[in-house]
């Protein structure tokens, strides 16, 4: 696996190559001359692997369901974003576009701003760190008004405001309601940053295509409405959110079959 991210602290860019051994180990070489302790910890944080895998399963040895689903899906676990920090910006850069030209925009955001790797023979470039994102003009496919939210995104990153053990330490509701006040952050957005970049591990989150996910694995008659689906997950702390993860996992490797 190749990876390239802004740092944790944001003192500079990372890029990692990673290699899993066949003892279950995994060994990784980086490069970027950022701390190597914090590169590892942030590692760890995005493969989720910053938690305990035999309380994770555990889970599935109390809910046969989700045992099920371990065992036919072994090993996964959420992957993350790198931080926050970049949650939020692509957040605002994918807003109303389509996910291609998303792409396109932090791509080339990356390349101008950021920093360029060569992990494993391939050229990868890290999303810029925060006081270079405050460079950002207006160009194709980012109007002035993101050029603004970006902005902003960079602006609470710098305040420590994205730290992820900041958000992780704080209640959920806290921690959503403070996401809110970004400019162009939304509920959706705010859910997504918070879940997929912090490392927060025991979040449920009612989205309709989890509880359409959770009906399908327990044979139920008919989607539970929102209270319901969050009684059913009670069953799966301190795990809800990877529970969640493993349920569409399943759910999508039905719909291709």
């Amino acid at each position: 696996m190749r990876l390239a991210f802004a740092v944790d602290g944001f003192a500079g860019h990372a890029g990692v190559l990673l290699r899993a051994g066949s003892d279950g180990t995994i060994a990784g070489d980086a490069q970027g001359g950022c701390d190597v302790e914090t590169v590892r910890e942030q590692v760890a944080r995005i493969l989720s692997l910053d938690h305990d895998g035999e309380a994770w399963l555990a889970v599935g040895e109390r809910d046969p369901v989700i045992g099920r689903l371990q065992h036919e899906h072994p090993g996964v676990r959420p992957v993350l974003f790198a931080s926050p920090y970049e949650a939020a910006a692509w957040s605002i850069v994918s807003a109303r576009r389509p996910a291609k030209q998303a792409a396109g925009v932090r791509r080339r955001l990356s390349e101008e701003l950021g920093a360029s790797f060569d992990v494993g023979g391939v050229a990868m470039a890290a999303f810029p760190l925060p006081q270079r994102l405050l460079e950002t003009q207006a160009g194709p496919g980012l109007p002035e008004e993101k050029v603004v939210r970006l902005h902003g995104v960079a602006h609470a990153a710098l305040e420590g405001r994205l730290d992820p053990a900041r958000l992780r330490a704080m209640e959920p509701e806290a921690a959503l309601a403070d996401l809110l006040t970004l400019r162009g952050i939304g509920p959706f957005y705010a859910g997504l940053i918070l879940v997929r970049s912090t490392g927060v591990a025991d979040v449920p989150t009612a989205e309709p295509r989890v509880i359409e996910s959770a009906a399908r694995a327990y044979g139920l008659d008919e989607q539970p409405d929102g209270d319901a689906f969050l009684q059913l997950a009670e069953r799966w702390k301190p795990f809800r959110t990877w529970a969640m993860v493993l349920l569409r996992v399943a759910a999508g490797d039905a719909e291709r079959r």
